[in-house]
């Protein structure tokens, strides 16, 4: 007995039914409104016979909605949404902007910085068309093809809703350390020209020297800074930051040389100064201003992995081998962890290994 259809189309009501024995009409015979948890367990190539059968046209377009109610007159649609489009099914987002002017210039810049990102979610982009009745802003469809293998329609949903994340951020700045990671990869290091310094993005103008015990400490201490870090963090070498009132903001792009040797030594001088080596530390070289840029991004580390321990310390610029060095990230500073917390981390693990349960707290102490 073979598994029962996640979604077809009813050609007599012109209907889609669900699986819950729900069902929703068409309007205007190619548009279809469904809520997000209609999506959920909908297999990508089920949907796709089902839109054939409901096609008559050039498209038939999934809106999806958010909303309590489902209904067409009432309801809010996301600015994603799923098309059969020229017999394929992809993820159309909507993105309302005038940072380009046609269709040419709209592919030339959207595609680049769209790639990294839907490379590794192992999409691509298809087509990307201005709606020609849209005049101020301009509102422009991003197709995108994606690899329907183990996957549900909500995940292709998903894939476009980080699409537009991205898009977004492009447009107005607003970067997490997701979207700069993404804006980096595609050669679009000049949208974070602006942007302030902060708790996960620290830049500097030249390549530390490697070629010197102290700049080995010192990358090992910039890594080490995010993986103490809650969040994670990216620095990026190739990027200059001026002053301002309240802290540092990036003001250009210097791009440094790059060879084969180049990220192999950032490699093995945190390898040799810092302890634990961070999980999916990424050591990489992205185009920048006709050079490039060298950037490492720091993922989020396991709490139990932390402290993170830099072999070697900086003390009034001389170099101290033998002492170990604790930083983390606040801000657009570092701050040293303290005594007690490395104490108090250090008597846990020895309690936990000795008895198998944590010390308890000295009275008067929280």
């Amino acid at each position: 007995m073979g598994k029962s259809k996640s979604v077809a189309f009813d050609r007599d009501q012109h209907m889609l039914i669900l699986p819950n024995g729900e069902s929703r009409t068409g309007v205007d015979s190619s548009d279809f409104l469904l809520h997000w948890d209609d999506l959920k367990g909908m297999r990508p190539t089920e949907l796709k016979e089902a839109l054939r059968r409901a096609l008559d046209g050039d498209e038939v377009v999934i809106n999806v909605t958010h909303d309590d109610r489902v209904e067409e007159d009432y309801s809010i649609a996301e600015p994603v949404s799923i098309k059969l489009s020229a017999g394929q099914l992809v993820v159309s987002v909507g993105l309302a902007t005038d940072v380009v002017g046609n269709d040419e210039e709209a592919t030339a810049v959207f595609t680049p910085l769209l790639t990294p990102y839907l490379k590794r979610q192992r999409a691509s982009v298809s087509k990307i068309e201005m709606d020609p009745y849209s005049y101020h802003p301009l509102v422009w469809d991003i197709e995108i093809l994606c690899s329907p293998r183990g996957r549900d329609v909500t995940e292709l949903f998903q894939i476009g809703e980080g699409a537009l994340a991205l898009l977004q951020a492009f447009e107005s700045g607003e970067l997490t350390r997701e979207t700069t990671l993404d804006l980096l990869r595609s050669g679009n290091a000049s949208v974070l020209i602006g942007q302030e310094e902060g708790h996960w993005l620290d830049v500097k103008s030249a390549h530390y020297n490697l070629q010197s015990s102290s700049g080995k400490i010192s990358i090992a201490q910039a890594v080490a800074r995010f993986a103490n870090a809650e969040h994670g963090g990216i620095v990026v070498v190739g990027m200059r930051a001026k002053k301002v009132p309240g802290g540092e903001i990036i003001s250009s792009i210097c791009p440094v040389p790059v060879d084969g040797r180049t990220l192999r030594s950032y490699q093995t001088a945190i390898e040799q100064h810092l302890y634990p080596p961070p999980d999916y530390l990424d050591i990489e070289a992205v185009p920048a201003d006709g050079g490039q840029l060298v950037i490492l991004h720091i993922p989020p580390q396991p709490e139990e992995h932390k402290p993170f321990l830099v072999h070697g310390a900086i003390l009034d610029g001389k170099i101290e081998g033998a002492f170990i060095s604790i930083v983390r990230r606040r801000g657009e500073s570092s701050i040293p962890i303290t005594a007690p917390a490395v104490h108090a981390t250090m008597a846990a693990g020895r309690a936990l290994l000795r008895r198998g349960e944590l010390p308890k707290e000295p009275k008067g102490q929280h």
